[in-house]
């Protein structure tokens, strides 16, 4: 149980989420100031005047990110999306994902250079390497990363066509313009330099063509380019609207992940009613349910508390829980109000998609007829 609290705690947080939004603000603020920190050393005054402190700021970091580390390492086991259950395999699989690399990479310099000498240049360059755990605590980063892994054979293919049109038009200019300009235009290597200003739609200026062949081809290479460029352009802009329902998908399989009532379901399980239900969040104070209406569909809490209001005293539900069953079961109005005391984080599952989800996992449905039966002996009788 405790490792899988590290685990939700350490993984990238939730709405509604507070300690884990509070890490990751607190590593993303931490990874920063290390940034920083590299940079102000490279000034001599202000290393001489604050080596100390910057020595025993890069100690506190180490420390925090070996910790981190470990802590992972120790509680990947409990990450399902990935596989990585078993207890030597799956920890073996996660030490060479790449997002463990980087962790590690953050912190190994430094324990290396009490072994071996590391060229003080090299080590900054190593220890700049941290920018990249950005990218564990910011979905943003996230997303931008797997864009551009996923889309990587549309990109080379991009990449290829790109190559091929700078070796044309460098050869072609070379042609107008090498007996005009030599010194500039000499070799098609030399001429390259202006093919590759004019198809990226840079255009430095500093080389240009002055006859009038030169000229001639080059505005039409311009016209091109303006194409070319938007090669890439289109493949990432897919990408990333790929990548954004993907990434709204997982954050809802991170969400039925923590409902104790699917934690004995696998990964395609999960990623089977994934669909069936969606993220709420709701403020303080909110009527999440409203009594005397309509029951057409059931919540979970991921975060949060509610309360249902109940006679002689209100029900506090937390999170694992769940409620609205009773209205969606026996067909019957809502029976209380229930009220966030809390900001919360919530999952919603209608009423058409829990009998088709009792229908595919008919013990799913047996334990909430017997947690509704369970609630219903407790209420008091009038």
């Amino acid at each position: 149980m405790l490792k899988r609290r590290v685990f939700n705690f350490l993984d990238v947080s939730i709405p509604g989420d507070r300690y884990g939004y509070l890490f990751d603000q607190f590593m993303i603020v931490l990874i920063i100031l290390n940034v920083l920190a590299i940079i102000l050393e490279t000034v001599a005054e202000i290393n001489t005047t604050y080596s100390t402190l910057f020595y025993r700021f890069e100690l506190f970091s180490v420390v925090v990110f070996t910790i981190e580390y470990i802590l992972r390492l120790w509680s990947c086991t409990e990450d399902k999306a990935n596989n990585y259950s078993h207890p030597i395999l799956g920890r073996i699989k996660f030490i060479f994902s790449p997002m463990a690399l980087i962790d590690l990479l953050a912190f190994l310099p430094f324990y290396l250079t009490a072994f071996i000498g590391i060229d003080l240049r090299i080590l900054r360059i190593l220890r700049m390497l941290r920018l990249l755990k950005l990218s564990r605590y910011s979905p943003a980063l996230t997303i931008i990363w797997d864009v551009f892994v996923n889309q990587r054979r549309a990109l080379t293919a991009a990449f290829f066509v790109m190559i091929i049109a700078l070796l044309f038009t460098s050869s072609i200019i070379y042609v107008f313009e090498s007996e005009a300009q030599p010194e500039k235009f000499g070799s098609i290597p030399d001429a390259m330099w202006w093919g590759l200003a004019t198809l990226t739609t840079v255009g430095y200026g500093d080389v240009t063509p002055i006859t009038a062949g030169g000229r001639i081809f080059a505005s039409i290479t311009m016209i091109i380019a303006i194409g070319m460029a938007a090669l890439p352009i289109g493949v990432i802009a897919t990408g990333f609207s790929n990548e954004i329902s993907k990434h709204e998908f997982m954050v809802t399989w991170r969400l039925i992940a923590k409902v104790p009532l699917f934690s004995n379901l696998d990964a395609d399980q999960i990623a089977n009613i994934a669909s069936m239900l969606a993220p709420l969040r709701v403020p303080h104070g909110h009527t999440v349910i409203k009594k005397g209406e309509e029951a057409d569909s059931m919540f979970f809490v991921i975060a949060g508390e509610v309360e249902v209001k109940v006679d002689p005293e209100p029900i506090k539900l937390r999170q694992g829980d769940f409620f609205g069953e009773t209205g969606i079961l026996r067909n019957t109005i809502r029976m209380a109000d229930v009220v966030s005391v809390t900001d919360c984080q919530l999952l919603e599952l209608r009423k058409d998609k829990f009998n088709e989800l009792i229908s595919i996992y008919p013990e799913l449905g047996t334990h909430v007829e017997q947690v509704m039966e369970s609630r219903m002996a407790q209420k008091p009788s009038k």
